[in-house]
């Protein structure tokens, strides 16, 4: 039988989705087969648990949630089972991911239609069950409309088979011909009026002009009615070519109204949004400049065309303009879907960046995603508007406008009791609105616990009581995901952000200045869309590894939410299963970047060991000690100080350190993961190298030339001093007169990663008063070690925010690449030749350190590489899987050797001989020798042997 996880780590996880709201389950499966499927339910019944299904548990309305036991078929019940080409359906379980079907569908140039802007990790079985749709179901169709046939687990273990005529069981089949026929006029008048019609039951599919279609009539339930354990679903001939028409309006409105008249022919895509959605986006990080691809306007659509060519994708996309003559101002044409990415990322990214609005304030789900016959959606918009203004709430509307679908988020305050009454009487007012338009409550993500109280006010009594004898039929002791479209809890019960949210908040040690100084509103920007259960990109390589909602950026961030509000997680910041959430945190900080609302869970960690742990030396003592690796590798930069003033010191630690009892006895002893080989030395550090070194050349003098100062990072300093020496050379070559801090200094990073943030701040105030002069000069400080050079222009003024120098180390700090790129455009001296081989150009494969990656970018050091005559490929995988001390801390080999074979080993294992291994971090060179056996090299070690022999001998 599959395990059983009723610790409070794991249920601490699963307490949400992406909606507002919460509830604890007593436990949560992950079953591999059908079988497991029936002895879950059969436990279930024995412990009087009731049960939800749950997917990616990317929903919005609260339907993947419960206080039973929570079957999550994700992780191991997700194989792909047959796709018939011919035939154009596919057979799959229910885990199966939405890309993962698109993927294995497109190598016979079919998709799945249905395509959320969850696709990358929203699962198909949850696709159906909330009858979801995506951007292109106006050529498409819902989850229902491209369903063929359904297997389904009732509470008794029982599989019934769903397909169009009927089902595997006559009674069934008896009961829901009985429910149609006693509601014939209802099912024609009330429901299926229209697409997005997708608000309770879609029992019109169980008309005789529908096909008696009980598969469908199953689709949209919400896991309601039982288990679904295999579907087969039609597939669709992608187009051969694409084009993007975006077309200006002067606002939303505009846009919404001229959405319907786009319905033609061709057109696979009519997506709205407005600029409110643009404004909240340009207050990310890195995204100032974000959409300036767009057509002038203030609301725009997004119209793909397919056809057979490009040349006739883009002709009819340049039609559209022309279909809307009174209402669009401007347009742009893109042909190509790689061209269209960058367009088609603002959009997708809607539902995570709204969760902010452009003045920082917050914004939650709760009225997610209303629909309208497409005829009246601009007047509804208008009208929806006016009600916000009217109750003095502010949200960002965007979505499938060409169905007449708008998702948007709305500013409620949660955290008060007048605020919950504000929420209430919006959605009330918002639905009797919705219903005036002929409307739906939901268009796409069910009712759950958002909208199934308000089924009562956009149908009958006659409707109300026709779905309640549907689930009857299915699941007549109300088994199967108990408060959710028949008997539904009320809306505002159980709101996860609501009061009593944050019990144990306290002042935090970082800043958090874009969260008002606040953790929990910090902790609070996870809205639970899932981008970290992506296996696409660099955010979660946790989840990534282990496929575990408890290891994701999500399931840390509940975790941290729980411990907040102190009623399943009582010990505050002592919370063990908080710290067992974050263990396999690698503190990448991909998620500050590529999560859509910038959860920054390396901050968050740090944080919270800070205030886990005591503070200072006195943290490795008592019974809550740290781990001694955190004073092994936290430690590092002070220890390497002490034994530098003994002579030969290093020299002696590598001689002893080469004979392997000793390495495991120093393991052994300073806490160290025993499957890592421990690092070497340098002979003398770089610092002492620099002030022995002879003058520059005979008779050269400095005066004149613009200085540098080379930042002498801990590991490019003790460990490996040879990017070190290069990048002297090299901004000598440059013309640059080069200095070292006159003292020691650091940055503090491994006191920050293992959350001793009383040692940090320490260490950068004595920094800070090291580096003065050097600041008031304005010297550019130029980092080798990216995450240095991170701590440097971005924690820093987290950790100091009253100290105005820390602001301007950020100012002045660059990688060597940046300072080099900026060089080159500035016309200053090139002296480097073009690398070449035998062969051809010279090749390289490139690990960059996730911390550049997230919050610095590569771009200026790929300039540099082109310049050199280097072709790069950059791999593609994320972080390495060292992640620093990380890597070394006992329990996580397993983990970061998984990810080191993601992508980062097979692409070292399969270059060409002669390929330059270029990885500026350190961790990251010493997981590629470790993992691979080559030997990485620094960018600065590139620019070096790229310098003319007679240059680089002058050195």
């Amino acid at each position: 039988m599959t395990e059983i996880r009723d610790d409070l780590t794991t249920r601490a996880a699963y307490v949400s989705d992406a909606s507002i709201y919460r509830r604890v389950p007593a436990a949560v499966a992950e079953p591999r087969s059908v079988e497991e499927v029936r002895e879950l339910l059969a436990l279930a019944h024995e412990r009087g648990w009731p049960v939800v299904s749950r997917g990616g548990g990317t929903s919005v309305a609260g339907n993947a949630i419960g206080e039973g036991l929570i079957i999550d078929t994700s992780r191991y019940f997700n194989r792909i089972l047959a796709i018939d080409p011919e035939a154009m359906t596919a057979t799959i379980q229910p885990g199966v991911i939405c890309d993962q079907l698109r993927a294995a569908a497109s190598e016979f140039g079919l998709t799945y239609g249905p395509d959320p802007s969850t696709h990358s990790r929203a699962t198909v079985g949850g696709m159906v069950a909330n009858n979801a749709c995506g951007s292109h179901s106006v050529a498409w169709g819902t989850s229902a409309d491209n369903l063929v046939s359904l297997t389904v687990m009732l509470a008794d273990g029982r599989e019934v088979q769903l397909r169009a005529g009927g089902t595997s069981e006559p009674g069934i089949d008896r009961a829901l011909t009985a429910i149609r026929d006693r509601h014939l006029a209802m099912l024609r008048t009330e429901l299926g009026q229209f697409p997005r019609q997708v608000s309770g039951y879609g029992l019109h599919y169980l008309l005789g002009e529908k096909g008696f279609d009980t598969a469908k009539a199953f689709a949209g339930t919400e896991g309601t009615c039982g288990i679904i354990t295999e579907l087969t679903v039609r597939l669709v001939a992608k187009p051969a070519h694409t084009a993007l028409a975006v077309l200006g309006f002067a606002d939303a409105f505009e846009a919404a109204t001229a959405a319907p008249k786009l319905r033609v022919p061709g057109v696979y895509t009519i997506e709205g949004m407005g600029s409110d959605l643009l404004d909240a986006l340009r207050t990310r990080p890195g995204q100032e400049h974000a959409g300036g691809e767009l057509p002038r306007g203030g609301g725009w659509l997004y119209c793909e065309v397919g056809a057979d060519t490009l040349e006739e994708a883009e002709a009819r996309a340049r039609e559209l303009p022309g279909l809307v003559p009174e209402n669009v101002v401007d347009s742009v044409i893109v042909p190509g879907a790689a061209q269209a990415k960058a367009l088609w990322r603002i959009r997708e990214a809607g539902a995570g960046i709204v969760t902010r609005l452009p003045e920082g304030g917050e914004a939650w789900p709760g009225w997610e995603d209303s629909a309208v016959p497409p005829a009246r959606l601009g007047e509804y918009l208008r009208d929806l508007y006016d009600l916000l203004h009217e109750l003095g709430l502010t949200g960002i509307p965007f979505g499938h406008f060409g169905e007449g679908c708008v998702h948007i988020r709305i500013s409620f305050d949660f955290s008060t009791e007048a605020g919950m009454a504000t929420y209430r009487t919006f959605i009330e007012r918002a639905a009797a609105l919705v219903h005036r338009y002929g409307g739906s409550v939901s268009g796409e993500h069910g009712d759950g616990r958002a909208r199934s109280e308000l089924l009562s006010t956009i149908y009958s009594p006659e409707a109300l009581a026709a779905f309640a004898e549907f689930k009857r039929v299915f699941d007549p002791d109300g088994f199967f995901n108990p408060g959710v479209l028949v008997d539904p809890e009320p809306i505002d019960q159980g709101i996860r952000p609501g009061p009593g949210a944050r019990t144990f908040a306290l002042t935090p040690v970082h800043a958090f200045s874009r969260d008002g100084g606040s953790f929990a509103s910090a902790v609070n920007r996870c809205v639970g869309v899932g981008s970290c259960r992506s296996d696409v990109g660099a955010m979660c390589p946790s989840f990534q590894a282990t496929h575990d909602e408890v290891h994701s950026t999500r399931g840390r961030a509940r975790s941290l939410a729980e411990m907040l509000r102190g009623e399943s997680i009582t010990d505050g910041w002592k919370s063990k299963e908080t710290l067992e959430a974050l263990d396999l945190c690698l503190s990448c900080k991909a998620c500050a970047t590529e999560c859509p609302v910038n959860v920054d869970m390396a901050t968050y960690k740090a944080e919270f060991l800070h205030h886990h742990y005591r503070h200072g030396l006195l943290s490795f003592l008592g019974r809550n000690r740290r781990p001694m690796a955190q004073f092994t590798m936290g430690w590092m930069p002070l220890l390497m100080r002490i034994v530098e003033k003994v002579p030969f010191s290093f020299r002696l630690i590598n001689l002893l350190e080469s004979h392997r009892a000793v390495e495991e006895l120093t393991k052994r002893l300073g806490g160290i993961e025993p499957k890592r080989r421990m690092i070497s030395f340098a002979d003398q550090p770089l610092t002492r190298w620099f002030r022995g070194r002879p003058a520059r050349r005979p008779g050269d003098d400095a005066d004149g030339r613009p200085t540098v100062v080379l930042w002498p990072d801990t590991f490019t300093n003790f460990a490996a001093d040879a990017p070190g020496k290069a990048a002297v050379e090299v901004l000598e070559a440059m013309g640059y007169r080069v200095l070292l801090p006159m003292d020691n200094v650091c940055c503090g990073l491994t006191w920050h990663s293992t959350g001793q943030l009383d040692m940090t701040q320490k260490v950068l105030r004595q920094t800070l008063d090291v580096m003065e002069p050097l600041l008031e000069a304005g010297y550019p400080i130029i980092g080798l070690e990216p995450s240095c050079t991170v701590m440097l222009q971005d924690e820093i003024t987290e950790l100091l925010p009253g100290d105005p120098r820390a602001r301007r180390v950020a100012e002045l700090t660059t990688t060597i690449g940046a300072f080099a790129a900026r060089h080159l455009a500035e016309g200053g001296p090139w002296p480097f030749r073009e690398l070449a081989t035998e062969t051809g150009p010279a090749e390289a494969v490139c690990q960059v350190h996730c911390h550049q990656q997230s919050m610095l970018g590569y771009g200026p050091e790929l300039q540099v590489l082109a310049k050199l005559g280097v072709d790069t490929a950059v791999v593609g995988g994320g972080c390495c899987g060292l992640a620093g001390n990380w890597g070394f801390e006992p329990g996580h080999y397993e983990v970061s050797q998984t990810l080191g074979e993601r992508e980062l080993f097979p692409a070292i294992r399969a270059a060409a001989d002669g390929t330059i291994v270029l990885a500026d971090g350190f961790s990251c060179r010493t997981q590629i020798a470790q993992g691979t056996g080559a030997d990485g090299v620094h960018l600065a070690e590139v620019m070096r042997a790229a310098l003319p022999p007679a240059e680089a001998g002058e050195r």
